[in-house]
């Protein structure tokens, strides 16, 4: 994640927070979703060029380079890409050698990389942070190879509404109907995206949306220190949140929208 709007101060909420509930959850469905857009666009044993924007502590980056892919992690929150460097150095010699971590703002990734460097470009839970997507995504756009997929986690405007709603709180309920801005559960003021308009600007970047997917649905009210449930409970809670997250209406109405987009 990277912090463009100050992030530094929820750093230590955001990682005491891994591993709980809704973290679980989310990673757990983004994971699926993203290897299964892999599998279906990339033959099995190709070693894939892989950019991960806003790393955060490398979970994702980390998964990646133990698939055997090459990666690079880009984080501007200096105790996000301290603990993603402690986490590397606990794996084996040969993915730490495929993956490379470095300081930057995703604002910057057009300038920092060569255009086509990347097969894969994520970009999980930035989006929120910058007042306007816009430049960025033409910055990844750029910097994704022919045939490349960009994966976007955002937050859905269209559901804003929801999670207030449902804790009762009717003031941030109705104001979340016109304003894309809202107050996160780190405390940090965001910023929702709407899947119309994300949808429109990558088609107009060159990287037109080829799949999207609802990402907690069903558990996005889950408390911030709930622990996930183990083995079979576990498994068809994903179960459900993947179906929910496949099908219309409700995947409209996750709390997070997983944009996969592939560059023409």
């Amino acid at each position: 994640m990277t912090a463009v709007n100050h992030f530094s101060p929820a750093v230590d909420r955001w990682l005491n927070g891994q591993g709980k509930f809704r973290d679980a959850v989310r990673h757990a469905l983004v994971t699926r979703q993203l290897d299964e857009q892999l599998t279906h666009r990339y033959p099995i044993d190709r070693r894939l060029r892989v950019l991960d924007v806003g790393c955060g502590q490398g979970v994702q980056a980390l998964r990646l380079a133990r698939l055997g892919h090459e990666v690079t992690g880009l984080e501007s929150d200096p105790t996000m890409l301290a603990a993603a460097h402690t986490a590397l150095e606990q794996e084996p010699e040969g993915i730490r050698a495929r993956l490379h971590l470095r300081a930057g703002d995703a604002r910057d990734t057009g300038a920092l990389f060569a255009p086509g460097s990347f097969d894969v470009v994520l970009c999980h839970g930035v989006l929120m942070y910058l007042a306007e997507p816009g430049p960025t995504l033409a910055g990844l756009a750029r910097v994704l190879a022919r045939d490349g997929l960009l994966s976007l986690l955002v937050r859905n405007a269209d559901a804003l509404a929801l999670r207030p709603g449902q804790s009762g709180d009717w003031s941030a309920a109705l104001s979340a109907f016109d304003e894309p801005g809202y107050t996160n559960r780190l405390g940090l003021a965001a910023r929702a995206d709407r899947l119309e308009s994300l949808t429109a600007t990558l088609a107009g970047i060159g990287v037109p949306l080829a799949r999207w997917y609802g990402v907690r649905v069903l558990t996005d009210l889950a408390p911030d220190d709930a622990e996930p449930p183990q083995g079979e409970k576990w498994q068809r809670l994903l179960a459900a949140e993947e179906r929910a997250g496949t099908t219309d209406p409700y995947r409209a109405v996750a709390a997070q929208l997983h944009l996969c987009g592939v560059r023409g």
